[in-house]
């Protein structure tokens, strides 16, 4: 296996094991693909979702591919503009906006805040006027649509936390008309994650466009509509493909004809996901009462996407043999919950073998934690036949050090 002309056999050895592996490559390729399949749009912003992949360097790749960000904290914005993404090119999101990260997002002269609520609203009038500035905004609607994807990433339901309600919507932007230090500019949604169907998003799309000539129809200026993200990629391969970003472009064409608004995508998965991913070594061969189990290095504290939501990851041999195996692969992590594979049929590997984790680029590094005292891991990018790491490994120094023992219990025990 290979990471473009880079053997990834080399990369654990001079790395060490376990590591995130991305490609630029294929980030470049996925920009341009999105934007190929945008281009017959006015003039639309494609914003990539930072919380899908932080890491400066991968940023930085994309901000050359074009790519402006989506981000939903004051360390994703400040991680977007260390990458030189410019701040006309960052949209704020996120439901729990502090009046910090508001300030912090009027003072970097962002493009535009989405608005979660009537108090975000008026905390952030309140701070643009203290800092004599004017915020662009747009409100987010929750168009209590359906996305049909898993329950923990849906985003668009009338029970879920993210949004404004659309019976309220119309008040609320007039209100922000009004207010000083803001200046309304649209309206955003985003639906949920990991779409196999574009029948939900077309449905959303419809309840916008309603909306967009519902709010001129009263007077109010709209010229920009945040359509967010959520296109779903291959993660089974035994599974159908899911719409094609160019499928997902002839629908929004269809969708907004006539809007005449500026049109905002934020994708995540869609740039990064098949971009990367997870190489581990395997730590020993268990044949347990019922099942053979692989122990890999790697666990839930890596990549926790199998343990938080029971999803299935490819897990390929880096050197394949041909031969195959019925193993479950798990982690060292004293969880049961530490579960990449259950009663996978798999290349076959034995002790000492490397294995890679597929489509591990989004939602991967970005959720890894420290649990049972495990550093966090490098994360590596390949650019053809050269790679650098652009996360180090980090060392138990590193973590034990953060900790801080109180005066009252220094001294000889």
């Amino acid at each position: 296996m290979h990471a473009e002309g880079v053997a990834v056999s080399a990369l654990a050895d001079a790395v060490g094991t376990p590591f995130y592996c991305y490609s630029t490559e294929t980030l470049t390729r996925h920009a341009r693909v999105m934007r190929e399949a945008l281009a017959g749009l006015d003039s639309p912003m494609i914003v990539f979702a930072v919380k899908a992949n932080p890491n400066v360097a991968v940023l930085r790749v994309l901000a050359r591919a074009g790519l402006g960000a989506d981000v939903v904290s004051v360390g994703e914005m400040r991680r977007a503009l260390a990458a030189g993404i410019p701040p006309g090119l960052i949209v704020f999101s996120g439901v729990g906006k502090t009046d910090a990260e508001l300030r912090a997002a009027l003072e970097a002269g962002i493009f535009q805040i989405n608005v979660e609520g009537e108090e975000e609203l008026r905390r952030l009038s309140h701070s643009a006027q203290a800092l004599g500035l004017v915020a662009d905004i747009a409100l987010r609607v929750n168009p209590d649509v359906d996305a049909g994807t898993l329950a923990k990433i849906s985003t668009g339901k009338a029970e879920n936390k993210f949004g404004i309600g659309l019976d309220r919507v119309m008040d609320l932007y007039a209100e922000a008309a009004r207010l000083p230090g803001i200046n309304p500019v649209g309206i955003a949604a985003h639906i949920g994650s990991q779409l196999f169907d574009l029948a939900p998003l077309e449905t959303a799309y419809g309840k916008l466009g309603a909306l967009v000539a519902a709010l001129r129809a009263a007077g109010l200026s709209v010229s920009r509509v945040d359509l967010g993200g959520g296109l779903g990629i291959p993660y089974d391969p035994k599974l159908p493909l899911p719409p094609s970003p160019a499928e997902y472009g002839a629908m929004v064409q269809r969708a907004t004809a006539g809007w005449g608004v500026q049109l905002m995508f934020e994708p995540g998965r869609l740039i990064a996901g098949n971009a990367g991913i997870l190489v581990s070594r395997v730590v020993t061969m268990k044949r347990g009462a019922t099942r053979t189990f692989v122990v890999l290095d790697a666990a839930m504290n890596d990549l926790i996407r199998p343990t938080l939501y029971g999803v299935y990851h490819d897990i390929r041999a880096v050197e394949p043999t041909g031969g195959r195996m019925v193993a479950t692969v798990v982690g060292p992590v004293c969880e049961t919950g530490d579960m990449f594979a259950e009663d996978r049929d798999m290349d076959a590997v034995e002790t000492g073998d490397l294995v890679a984790l597929m489509t591990a680029g989004a939602y991967g590094a970005t959720m890894a934690g420290t649990y049972n005292s495990r550093p966090l891991l490098p994360e590596v990018l390949v650019d053809g036949d050269r790679f650098a790491v652009v996360r180090d490994r980090q060392t138990l120094e590193d973590l034990i050090g953060l900790d801080r023992v109180p005066d009252w219990l220094q001294g000889e025990l």
